[in-house]
């Protein structure tokens, strides 16, 4: 049918078998942004928000998040995932926050969408905190930046300026 790797011949969808693939330390990190108005990017840096500190518990949305992409994502392998951290910034100049999450283990398959589900929960954890204030925010690039291990070696996300 073609080479997708969740779909058998006849196009049924699988959860793909890793189980002779060799284990190895794997990397991905995953961005996203949160555009809004100034005064908000304002109020949460100055944890001035009713719901408290928009920074941190977006962090923890986004951890928690990571390890709960299987029961989120069909097909996806259940990961014991060694490292999670989610880092959000406050970006005064495009009136933003700015999130990176990184995910590790050592394993048989990689761990983007760990990171891209880790780098968009915390995103709508941002845009849910700050919603009564702003609801013209926008999450957007939401991409994958880095992915290392695995037979197919090294990806580098390739922005042309």
């Amino acid at each position: 049918m073609s080479d997708l790797t969740h779909f058998d011949a006849a196009g049924n969808a699988v959860m793909v078998d890793v189980g002779a693939k060799a284990e190895t330390e794997r990397v991905a990190v995953a961005r996203a942004t949160v555009r809004m108005a100034p005064e908000t990017l304002r109020l949460i840096r100055d944890k001035a928000l009713k719901k408290g500190d928009v920074l941190a518990v977006a962090q923890l949305a986004g951890i928690m998040a990571a390890k709960r992409t299987p029961d989120l994502i069909p097909l996806c392998h259940p990961l014991a995932l060694t490292s999670v951290q989610v880092t959000l910034v406050c970006n005064e100049a495009t009136s933003s926050v700015e999130i990176e999450a990184t995910c590790k283990l050592t394993g048989r398959t990689g761990v983007e969408m760990e990171a891209l589900t880790a780098a968009s929960v915390a995103g709508l954890t941002v845009y849910d905190m700050c919603k009564a204030i702003d609801r013209g925010m926008t999450i957007s690039d939401i991409r994958l930046v880095l992915k290392t291990g695995g037979k197919s070696g090294t990806y580098t996300e390739n922005r042309d300026s």
